[in-house]
C-alpha cells in the first residue's frame, strides 16, 4: 500500500503524461458515456476501500509494536497528528480519530 501511495503521488505530478493518457483512454473498454458516472463511482469506492485497508494496516502495525514494546499509544491522537501532516491530510482520518479518541485500545 505504501509503495502504491508513493507511486500515485509521483504520477500525480506528471501532468503532461496524465493528459496524454486521458486522450488515449477517454473511454475505457468502449464504455458508453452514460456508464461514466457508474465507473467513476466504482473507482471512488475502490480507492476509499484501499484507504481504509492502508490505515487499518498501519494502525495494526502500531498496535503490534505497542504490545511488543509495552507502549501506551493513543491512536486517536496519532490519527490527529497524521491529519495535521503535510502528506496524509485525508479527511478520512477525522473518522478514525472520533471512535479512537473514546478508547485508548486500537481495534484489531
Amino acid at each position: 500500500m505504501i509503495t502504491a501511495a508513493c507511486n500515485a503521488r509521483i504520477m500525480s505530478n506528471r501532468i503532461d503524461e496524465r493528459n496524454r493518457a486521458k486522450e488515449l483512454f477517454a473511454n475505457p473498454r468502449g464504455r458508453q458515456a452514460e456508464d461514466k458516472g457508474a465507473f467513476e463511482e466504482k473507482v471512488r469506492r475502490g480507492l476509499y476501500t484501499a484507504k481504509i485497508a492502508a490505515y487499518a494496516q498501519g494502525f495494526d502495525l502500531l498496535a503490534h509494536a505497542a504490545g511488543e514494546y509495552g507502549w501506551d499509544l493513543d491512536y486517536g491522537k496519532i490519527a490527529s497528528i497524521f491529519r495535521a501532516g503535510c502528506i496524509i491530510q485525508a479527511e478520512f482520518l477525522d473518522d478514525i480519530t472520533k471512535p479512537s479518541a473514546r478508547t485508548k485500545a486500537c481495534p484489531t
